[in-house]
């Protein structure tokens, strides 16, 4: 009976398939190491979806098949650029140019306006645009969203979030033509409220932190694989791009006495939150691993279903991940990442 009911399981899993989007900024060896690729990685990159039978698809897709609620296609990749950086152009562009394949680049509109001489020119941007690639909004000045000024009320601080994201969708289709509602959280931060908005406002959004997309994915908040400094080797980006959700799976974020938290900020009264991942698959599975950010690999408790991770540690000032994996068979696995915020002791964001 056990043997036969894994067979069902497998069955389910062969159905569980995934669109992976990719997350580069600079693609370069001059730029800060932590956001670049080399152009040569990046290069390599695309070698690898070419040969493994990626298809590359459109935001435009990929925004179709998330509203109609479709099956997503197996070994399906969108690639995306943040903060439209010259080396964009430069380095990428051709080689995406020269495959005909389309990408999204997110642009924080204000480096534009002011012509910063790091990151492309608004004609730059509407050639590539002319040429399958799609302009779309990371908020006028690249500001952190999630954190109130102070002596900000809390009206004016939701309307400056607003007038951020409606400025910058104004200045790309003045210089663009009109342009799609997808969105990137500067820095990966966001938080239920702006979640909510973002909705309201038709947007789809994605954040930062790693793992493909399922259907079930929250689409204000969609996971991204990002690449720069360490990550991203070619077996690293053959993980990634392989990689499957847990299937039908149901997750919750844990403090005290099991109370739930819904928000990516911590209370300041958590340091080691609880993530909890419950899927049919969990106990027929191999090499569940989980790892929190600066604290390597973490203990695992698996009940039944039911897997709990607790970083033994507390985490750190700023953001932090916990990262889940489990052997999918053949090469592939299961991926999930949860998005930690948090402010120092004294109520203070990182590098206030």
């Amino acid at each position: 009976m056990r043997f036969l009911l894994f067979l069902c399981i497998m069955a389910l899993t062969s159905l569980s398939q995934a669109v992976v989007v990719l997350q580069y900024h600079h693609i370069s060896t001059k730029a800060p190491r932590l956001t670049s690729t080399p152009p040569e990685l990046f290069a390599a990159h695309l070698d690898y979806l070419d040969k493994a039978g990626f298809k590359v698809i459109s935001m435009a897709h990929l925004l179709k098949l998330l509203k109609r609620g479709e099956a997503l296609p197996n070994q399906t990749a969108v690639i995306t650029f943040d903060d439209g950086y010259r080396s964009i152009f430069t380095q990428a562009y051709p080689l995406l140019k020269q495959r005909k394949w389309p990408f999204t680049v997110f642009v924080n509109s204000k480096a534009h306006d002011e012509k910063s001489h790091l990151h492309m020119s608004w004609a730059e941007l509407k050639t590539m645009s002319d040429n399958g690639a799609l302009i779309a909004n990371h908020t006028d000045s690249h500001t952190h969203l999630i954190r109130r000024r102070s002596q900000e009320s809390h009206k004016r601080w939701l309307q400056r979030r607003q007038q951020e994201i409606l400025f910058a969708q104004s200045r790309i289709t003045k210089e663009i033509g009109e342009s799609l509602k997808v969105f990137a959280h500067p820095y990966g931060e966001y938080d239920e409220k702006l979640l909510s908005q973002l909705k309201d406002m038709g947007y789809i959004a994605f954040g930062q932190h790693s793992g493909p997309i399922a259907k079930s994915s929250h689409h204000q908040a969609l996971p991204r694989f990002p690449f720069g400094g360490n990550y991203g080797s070619l077996d690293d980006f053959a993980t990634k791009v392989n990689s499957l959700p847990f299937p039908n799976s149901r997750v919750k974020v844990l403090g005290p006495n099991d109370s739930v938290l819904n928000e990516p900020e911590l209370p300041a009264t958590v340091a080691r939150p609880v993530l909890k991942i419950a899927s049919p698959l969990i106990p027929y599975i191999d090499n569940i691993a989980c790892f929190a950010s600066g604290q390597n690999k973490i203990k695992v408790q698996i009940n039944g279903g039911v897997l709990l991770a607790q970083a033994p540690r507390a985490l750190p000032v700023g953001r932090s991940r916990y990262n889940c994996t489990a052997s999918a068979g053949a090469g592939r696995y299961y991926w999930h990442s949860q998005l930690f915020i948090k402010r120092g002791a004294n109520g203070k964001w990182l590098h206030d």
